[in-house]
């Protein structure tokens, strides 16, 4: 299975809280739902749809799996919602419990070894498994060469702090341009893939 991660993401890196002004203060972070201006439902919808699609589970954080879950299962009946309520999910954190985990169809990967639980569910015969966010648990994967996809939407906007994704521990990553869009309010959609892959 292929690891993508999906992103919005400010020219300036950020990724922090690009949906709702309260979704993630942490640090004092103050530009939460900075993205929203720029979502173009045609072309940004439809991308993320495209994604969706071929995605067979979702991976998620902690501070993530918990927006989501207090956002999607009330919004049932929509062909996308029905999706997000339907697909497997797997949650990386040291503080939940199983028993935490209210939204269906969502398991807790063990805390002890999170990264090794991801390898093996990316040895699995399948297409994709998404992390959507989750800044802290893509970067972790990242660094750990475990990601074979970038789907970021990088918006006209610097945001001047906030939570990055990408290492920065010196080490480089070949990838390669798959392809891109630009959208009517200035978002290039880029999907960049491992060089070795």
């Amino acid at each position: 299975m292929q690891i993508i991660l999906s992103d919005f993401m400010s020219l300036d890196g950020v990724v922090q809280a690009p949906g709702g002004r309260e979704e993630d203060t942490e640090g004092g972070f103050t530009h939460g739902g900075w993205s929203m201006p720029y979502f173009e439902p045609e072309t940004m919808g439809q991308v993320i749809d495209e994604v969706m699609g071929r995605t067979e589970a979702l991976l998620f954080g902690r501070r993530t799996w918990q927006t989501m879950a207090a956002a999607w299962p009330d919004r049932a009946g929509d062909e996308f919602a029905d999706r997000m309520n339907e697909i497997p999910k797997y949650v990386a954190s040291r503080t939940l419990t199983q028993d935490d985990l209210t939204w269906p169809g969502s398991a807790l990967l063990p805390a002890d070894d999170a990264i090794g639980a991801v390898r093996e569910l990316r040895a699995k015969d399948g297409e994709g498994l998404q992390v959507m966010g989750s800044a802290s648990l893509a970067a972790q994967l990242i660094e750990h060469d475990l990601v074979d996809e970038y789907r970021l939407m990088i918006e006209p906007i610097l945001l001047g702090g906030g939570k990055r994704m990408f290492p920065d521990g010196g080490q480089a990553r070949p990838l390669e341009l798959a392809s891109t869009t630009t959208t009517g309010t200035g978002v290039l959609i880029c999907t960049y893939r491992r060089a070795d892959s």
